[in-house]
């Protein structure tokens, strides 16, 4: 039981979970970037290309006999996840610059000053006493 009351603790702790929150929020994020790349950036590009669709560009290495697939590199396919990630990464950039940059503005407000020490405080206090004797 005593491992079982270990991986509780481990599962609970606020960075396993932040990450699992992460995960689940990045995966959602990444399906509307692909939709972004595919759906609204590629068409005007493949129609400033000529009509190419990226999709479809390969290199067929064995071509389809029968019931047997084609066997082929996609390297259109390879150039949307390039396109995709830096789409993701250009993003992210951005999150992480306005996060930085309200963290600056946190940085940047004017700390209280300091509380007098309790011996500063008390030469104050003797200063007082010695003021109102004179």
């Amino acid at each position: 039981m005593a491992i079982v009351k270990e991986f509780k603790e481990f599962a609970m702790r606020g960075n396993v979970v932040d990450l699992a929150v992460g995960v689940i929020i990045g995966a959602a994020f990444g399906k509307i970037v692909t939709s972004l790349v595919n759906d609204i950036i590629m068409p005007p590009i493949g129609m400033l290309t000529g009509g190419i669709d990226f999709k479809d560009l390969k290199y067929v290495l064995k071509p389809a006999v029968d019931k047997t697939p084609e066997t082929a590199i996609n390297y259109g396919l390879f150039i949307n996840n390039i396109i995709d990630f830096i789409i993701v990464a250009f993003c992210i950039f951005l999150i992480v610059k306005g996060i930085n940059s309200l963290k600056k503005k946190e940085e940047e407000a004017p700390a209280a000053p300091p509380e007098p020490t309790k011996e500063e405080v008390l030469l104050t206090e003797i200063r007082d006493l010695l003021a109102k004797k004179a």
